[in-house]
């Protein structure tokens, strides 16, 4: 049987440096830095960077915002926005900004497609980064990170599940999960012709 595997929250919190560290030396006084996290996944992430830039340098002036995917998902017939989700919110103008999208998974790179047709919806920036505490691999689309945290290869039916707890640091996890076992179909669960 298959187990989970778990990443602690310290080695999340190393990977979390890691990224900030290479934003500050690529970064180190922009004019404008947007930090805008892919909902739901990137927020809680854009914001801990955030607090870690301004640590490392505080002359570097950075904003967080959101960006949500929502209305630019390809699979929106089949996936529909949930009731609850984090709308988009920039705080200041994008056009000629750098900006980094920032996302817990980058997996196909669907999102961070969708996430780049909202984001020049409402501007154009002088230049678009992408940083992710967890590339999976097996790219469908030609998408590359430029800040990765932590580099994984879980089977393409695995989950990898990202928790970041906003009030609760150290309880923040990271899950490569099996696939949910599949139920063998019944007797009684066949189409039956009328």
């Amino acid at each position: 049987m298959a187990t989970t595997q778990t990443i602690g929250a310290q080695e999340i919190h190393a990977a979390i440096t890691r990224l900030a560290t290479a934003i500050a030396a690529r970064h180190p006084a922009p004019k404008k830095l947007l930090l805008l996290g892919i909902a739901n996944g990137g927020v809680t992430l854009a914001q801990r960077l955030a607090v870690q830039l301004s640590a490392l340098n505080p002359q570097l002036s950075t904003s967080t915002g959101t960006v949500d995917i929502s209305f630019h998902r390809d699979d929106i017939l089949r996936h529909p926005i949930p009731k609850e989700f984090a709308p988009t919110h920039i705080p200041t103008d994008v056009h000629g900004a750098t900006v980094i999208l920032v996302d817990d998974v980058l997996f196909s790179g669907r999102t961070v497609k969708a996430a780049l047709d909202e984001l020049f919806d409402h501007g154009r920036p002088a230049k678009v980064e992408l940083a992710v505490l967890v590339d999976r691999g097996r790219r469908l689309m030609p998408v590359a990170a430029d800040y990765t945290g932590l580099t994984l290869a879980p089977a393409p039916e695995e989950k990898v599940v990202v928790t970041l707890d906003l009030k609760s640091p150290t309880r923040d996890s990271i899950r490569v999960e099996p696939p949910a076992p599949t139920r063998p179909a019944t007797a009684g669960s066949a189409h039956r012709k009328s």
